[in-house]
């Protein structure tokens, strides 16, 4: 499918995990591709594999949005899908036990990030050829609803993102732009981070079953299916979804799984 064909995206985060998947199944569809991140070598991996275009970038550094910006009208003249993907959960602990380095660290990356995404994709947005329009894309997490104990950070700052969807759809509706806004949810990924948590914990076969175990389907998602959503949301078919918070988790948080 070519759904994507002629539209311009951007992936925060794009070197790995969901990121990469993101930037492999865009490209696959048709779209043009910019994405950043910190990690040089990983990225020339993703750019051989998909002929993406990689800047390397810190989202939580406001500075250096308005210099991508001007990039990508430059070089693309147009934005018109934006997922904020970025993430990190260093430094974080319990509410005890966090660090104030620790705690704006996580926030730096998760919250403040997100924003300076959505912010600047939508400037982007507003100005593209034939009127304001695209679709804003933030990467949640189930614990927006379900607060991790051990991780109190990344808990507040995935839950304070969906808030963040809401405003920004609300305020692109009272401008009048068809820019859409909305943020997916999605549970444990088995992505190469996790696999390689599960090889190192000591007893991988119990580990494995602990993360599997979260779901009433009985296992964790795979990176393309969460790509797939992204590429969804990036596509003409989800014109009319903004405002959303899509839960992509195999029913981890639908309800208690009972005895």
């Amino acid at each position: 499918m070519k759904r994507l064909e002629g539209k311009v995206a951007l992936v925060t985060g794009g070197t790995s995990g969901i990121g990469a998947g993101a930037v492999h199944r865009l490209r696959a569809e048709g779209a043009k591709v910019v994405f950043t991140g910190s990690n040089r070598s990983a990225a020339d991996e993703v750019c051989a594999a998909t002929g993406a275009e990689f800047v390397s970038h810190n989202v939580r550094d406001g500075a250096a949005w308005d210099a991508l910006s001007e990039r990508i009208e430059r070089d693309h003249g147009r934005l018109d899908f934006a997922f904020a993907n970025a993430g990190t959960e260093h430094g974080d602990g319990s509410v005890e036990d966090i660090t104030l380095d620790g705690w704006e660290n996580v926030i730096g990356v998760n919250q403040t990030g997100a924003m300076l995404t959505v912010q600047h994709a939508m400037r982007l947005m507003s100005r593209n050829p034939g009127g304001a329009a695209g679709s804003i894309l933030v990467n949640s997490s189930m614990n927006a609803h379900r607060a991790m104990g051990n991780f109190v950070a990344y808990s507040v700052s995935k839950a304070a993102v969906v808030a963040l969807v809401k405003s920004a759809a609300v305020h692109a509706g009272n401008r009048k732009y068809r820019i859409r806004v909305n943020a997916i949810l999605p549970g444990v990924v088995e992505t190469a981070l996790i696999r390689n948590l599960i090889d190192t914990s000591g007893d991988p076969t119990a580990t494995r079953a602990a993360y599997e175990g979260l779901s009433p389907l009985g296992r964790m998602a795979r990176v393309e299916e969460i790509a797939g959503l992204v590429a969804w949301f990036a596509s003409d078919e989800s014109q009319f979804v903004s405002g959303s918070e899509y839960v992509i988790d195999g029913a981890s948080t639908a309800g208690m799984m009972g005895v």
